[in-house]
């Protein structure tokens, strides 16, 4: 059977921040992908890119930063030669966002009603009433009580979490063929966590989606993603399958960051006997990254060659891709 056509194709992207310091390559020669229906999961630590990557895919990158190479095919077309008109038409109704924060993503003078009846006026050319109407029915969906009173009401009236389920239907107004969800549960306790996993498992059911959750959480992921793509530094460590990230890991990241988590079958104190496992130093200063593989300075597995070649994503195994040469990827010497 042939292999499913992806939704959405990022090749070789690069994005850097221009600052007064020189420029950071906070994105450096990305690929990944996602098929229809199924959910991508993108984690690393702060600062691997995962964010900023998902943000050029809406040409979104805030200033000092530009795209400044790769392409983003969405069904097929580039969307980095999209005029800005055209990418208004197609944010929020083909490609929508749910954004980390939505306490911050929500406008503080306008009434929730206002703000999302505001997109289906846009984009569907629905009356305010019709607006109206699709709205109270979303916010019913993920699970708003009282959905025309809430529609009067402005965001410093809701909660942490009724915030997030705003976002989210804020998100599926128009019925998205993408969406792409940036941390949506880390300003959330763990009770109301699992309700939005739960929450977005089902609505992506429900409509047929495809999703990019952006995460630093392998619980979240293990729990949500179809596949995995592991970032570091700007760069992408290993892609395959949720199940053979967590049973087969590869490249030493990989490893270092499931062992990095606490398993609920474990104790751990602060004697030597049982210690939680961390990953030793710091990512790399991107304005300045090393030469060779980005993670050699942290890496247990470490040789001389990986001091000194840049490693290239090759693959493994059928879905399976890892950049570390000593893994078998070829490289590029500094």
């Amino acid at each position: 059977m042939a292999a499913p056509k992806p939704l959405i194709e990022v090749q070789d992207l690069k994005v850097h921040f221009f600052t007064r310091d020189g420029v950071v390559r906070a994105v450096d020669g990305v690929d990944y992908g996602v098929n229809p229906g199924e959910t991508l999961g993108i984690v690393g630590e702060s600062g691997s890119g995962k964010t900023v990557s998902s943000l050029a895919m809406l040409r979104l990158v805030p200033p000092p930063a530009r795209t400044v190479g790769g392409r983003i095919l969405f069904e097929g077309e580039d969307l980095l030669t999209r005029t800005p008109k055209q990418m208004a038409a197609l944010r929020g109704r083909r490609i929508a966002m749910i954004f980390q924060n939505p306490a911050t993503s929500l406008n503080p003078i306008y009434s929730i009603g206002a703000q999302l009846s505001e997109i289906l006026v846009w984009h569907e050319k629905a009356s305010r009433r019709q607006a109206e109407e699709r709205v109270a029915e979303l916010l019913n969906l993920v699970g708003i009580t009282d959905p025309l009173t809430r529609l009067r009401q402005f965001p410093h009236e809701l909660s942490g979490g009724m915030k997030q389920r705003v976002g989210i239907a804020r998100a599926l107004l128009c019925n998205p063929a993408l969406v792409l969800a940036d941390e949506p549960t880390t300003a959330l306790d763990v009770t109301i966590q699992a309700q939005i996993l739960e929450l977005l498992a089902d609505l992506q059911a429900r409509f047929h989606m495809s999703m990019v959750l952006v995460t630093h959480d392998m619980g979240v992921v293990a729990r949500m993603a179809n596949r995995i793509t592991v970032m570091y530094a700007g760069r992408v460590c290993e892609t395959a399958d949720a199940a053979t990230i967590f049973s087969a890991p590869q490249h030493p990241y990989t490893r270092a960051l499931l062992e990095s988590m606490p398993r609920i079958d474990q104790s751990y104190s602060r004697g030597a006997r049982q210690k939680l496992p961390t990953i030793a130093g710091r990512p790399p200063n991107l304005l300045n990254p090393p030469a060779g593989c980005r993670f050699h300075d942290r890496c247990p597995e470490a040789i001389a060659d990986c001091r000194r070649i840049l490693p290239v994503e090759t693959a493994i195994a059928p879905g399976h891709t890892v950049s570390c040469i000593r893994r078998g990827s070829p490289g590029i010497a500094a």
